[in-house]
């Protein structure tokens, strides 16, 4: 079995049944959510005015390969909605592979650990509430450190649906 860590994360439709859906789907199609965080809500990052951001990591048991994995999210994506037409677009679901064990992957299509995670404060929170410890491969620090050093301004918070229409 392998460990690997999703972001999951959306901002159209029921954003909350959207995650759950999701996780469903995962446990489902790519195996078992050995842990999760607490869903946070965070503005969107981009260029683009649109909704806030629901956003959760997941960490999964998977028997599957990395690119079998992300084609499997990419179809649960599909299921769900999601159209791949513009970058930072809104969606439905984005499932991102953050890390797999601790390989490094560099290929078309698939890089990991996602390249870009250690600058987005929307992942690295809800990351260091699972894995604060776990090693980043490239740059040897833990996730709580890459939170610590992260330059990104955007706030994010805990989401407490009971204050929120979904």
């Amino acid at each position: 079995m392998n460990t690997a860590y999703l972001l999951t994360g959306g901002n159209l439709g029921d954003r909350v049944y959207n995650l759950e859906t999701a996780r469903e789907l995962i446990e489902e199609e790519c195996g078992a959510i050995v842990k999760q965080s607490s869903i946070y809500e965070t503005a969107a990052w981009g260029p683009v005015s649109q909704p806030d951001f629901l956003n959760q990591v997941l960490q999964i048991e998977t028997p599957l390969s990395p690119q079998k994995l992300l084609q499997v999210l990419l179809q649960i994506e599909n299921e769900m909605g999601r159209h791949r037409e513009e970058r930072y677009a809104a969606r439905t679901i984005d499932l991102d592979i953050l890390f797999y064990n601790d390989l490094t992957v560099d290929e078309e299509g698939l890089i990991i650990p996602h390249p870009r995670l250690y600058t987005r404060r929307f992942v690295l929170v809800p990351l260091a509430e699972i894995a604060p410890g776990l090693i980043h491969p490239i740059l040897l620090q833990n996730i709580a450190t890459l939170l610590k050093q992260c330059q990104d301004p955007l706030d994010v918070k805990k989401f407490i649906a009971n204050n929120a229409a979904e």
